[in-house]
């Protein structure tokens, strides 16, 4: 038997939904305020993941315009179904619920069939034995909220033909237990003549959990099942390394296998700077019940796999003037100051008044996902900046918190400074002046604690050291997100410099 390690998906990968085609495994997260939305990967063990392109990758998809960070695009579902891929998802403000297609799982996929009539959020999609498909979503408890995160979870038909609702809702599960809590995450199967009822409950922190119902009508009543939560580490205590577990959704494989992905955090000194990240569970079924992890009954860090396993080699340089499915922007990004075309193997960064922490309009920022707390990020950058312009590297959780690297342009004299904003306060850690246009930057992070350098002819200096990072995490922030860390160029008037980056890469050691 093989052995992998969790999590499957590593740093900010939230709310994953899974399908099959055969041997064929795909799989999407949420994406809030990022863009291009929701990441599709491909494996063929659950455990090795590669990105094969990105759902919503054009701006006629995905409106985020002046949204919060933790807004936007998120509890994606994908569903597979007679030659088509369905994946149905949430945009907020802008929209609502909403559905794309695609013949291939890397696209192109379709523009958006908003559904106006459906209520709430986190929507997915089952189609019977019979071909009927059904919208299942969560929403207001219809008898009237009687605190806080009353929720409910309703059903209704779906004609995939022409994308909307049809026939009536109803309401068809409450929760696991008395007076629950944002009861949300739906996804429905059928096994043994029983639909099964999949939820996710008790928020999306310390008490999130997965809990399961089934009925031998489609539209319920759903009864509970009475191992409830099937899954869930609140009873471990604060200081155990895995929390926040929840919003999963299961897969049988084609030898009749099961498994479960969800969602949890790794906690480095108490905090989750990476955010919610996927991980995967082996089900099995006992007297008509799932049963994660037998034994344990809790998420593994090293685990047993039955199936064969196909490693990929993980990335850890980007070439910046190529199109890379894992290189992200925050919203919807002005193409015109990123310039792939100019200087062969360079990206020219212009930039723009839009600061890190503005929360209207989308910086000049390309990311990736922070995947480790002990790592080193690197970036080559030449600039040509003028007065009061910087370039250089961010580590961003929200507008209200980040930490930057850059080069500043003081007049005739280039600076290399970093700073951090903590709850939107700007702090001043350290600087150096330097005599070249070309330089390299770099942080290094070991756990909580980052290092801020700057190579010039080979010659590492120190810009700022020992930072404490704990501010970047959801437990002192709040939110929905990981941090990504990426590069960035900045203007406060409207001028003609720019900066090119030859590289961006990232060295991960656990």
């Amino acid at each position: 038997m093989n052995q992998f390690t969790n999590p499957v998906i590593k740093g900010f990968a939230p709310d994953p939904s899974i399908c099959a085609v055969g041997e064929d495994y795909y799989l999407v997260n949420s994406t809030f305020a990022y863009f291009p939305g929701i990441p599709i990967y491909h494996s063929k063990d659950l455990v090795n993941w590669t990105q094969i392109g990105n759902v919503l990758d054009r701006k006629e998809q995905l409106d985020l315009q002046d949204v919060e960070v933790s807004e936007g695009v998120f509890a994606p579902t994908i569903r597979y179904h007679e030659g088509l891929f369905y994946v149905i998802t949430t945009n907020l403000p802008h929209g609502g619920n909403f559905v794309v297609t695609a013949k291939s799982p890397s696209g192109p996929w379709s523009d958006p069939y908003y559904l106006t009539d459906a209520q709430g959020i986190d929507p997915s999609l089952f189609f019977d034995e019979d071909g009927t498909c059904y919208y299942v979503g969560m929403r207001s408890n219809l008898s009237g909220e009687r605190y806080p995160g009353d929720t409910e979870i309703w059903i209704q038909q779906f004609d995939p033909q022409l994308m909307k609702l049809i026939g009536v809702s109803a309401s068809i599960y409450k929760g696991a237990f008395k007076e629950a809590e944002w009861t949300e995450g739906p996804h429905l199967y059928k096994r043994e003549g029983f639909y099964y009822l999949l939820i996710a409950e008790g928020g999306t922190a310390f008490h999130h959990s997965v809990s399961i119902a089934r009925s031998e009508k489609i539209d319920g009543w759903y009864v509970s099942c009475p191992n409830n939560p099937i899954l869930t580490h609140r009873h471990l205590g604060s200081l155990y390394p895995i929390q926040n577990v929840g919003h999963g959704d299961m897969i049988e494989t084609s030898s009749g296998q099961w498994f479960l992905v969800c969602l949890a955090s790794r906690m480095i000194e108490g905090k989750s700077n990476l955010g919610r990240e996927t991980f995967l569970a082996k089900i099995n079924w006992e007297n008509g019940w799932p049963v994660v992890n037998p034994g344990e009954g809790k998420l593994l860090i090293e685990q047993q796999h039955s199936l064969p396993l196909y490693p990929i080699e993980e990335k850890t340089s980007y070439i910046l003037d190529q199109v890379d499915s894992g290189l992200l922007y925050l919203k919807n990004p002005d193409l015109a100051y990123y310039d792939r075309y100019s200087r062969k193997g360079w990206i020219r960064l212009y930039p723009s008044e839009t600061k890190i922490d503005s929360k209207n309009g989308s910086p000049t920022y390309l990311a990736i996902r922070q995947r480790s707390t002990d790592y080193e990020l690197s970036t080559r950058v030449q600039v040509r900046l003028k007065t009061n312009e910087e370039a250089g590297i961010v580590l961003f959780l929200d507008h209200l918190n980040s930490l930057r690297l850059t080069v500043y342009c003081l007049e005739d004299q280039l600076i290399a400074q970093m700073a951090l904003i903590e709850n939107g306060e700007e702090t001043y850690l350290g600087s150096r002046t330097l005599e070249s246009t070309d330089c390299i930057l770099k942080i290094k992070g070991n756990g909580q604690k980052l290092t801020g350098m700057v190579s010039v002819d080979h010659q590492d200096y120190v810009v700022a050291d020992q930072i404490d990072t704990h501010f970047l995490s959801t437990e002192d922030a709040g939110g929905f997100v990981g941090c990504t860390h990426g590069i960035y160029c900045v203007s406060p008037h409207r001028q003609t410099g720019y900066a090119d980056f030859n590289w961006l890469n990232i060295l991960v050691n656990d």
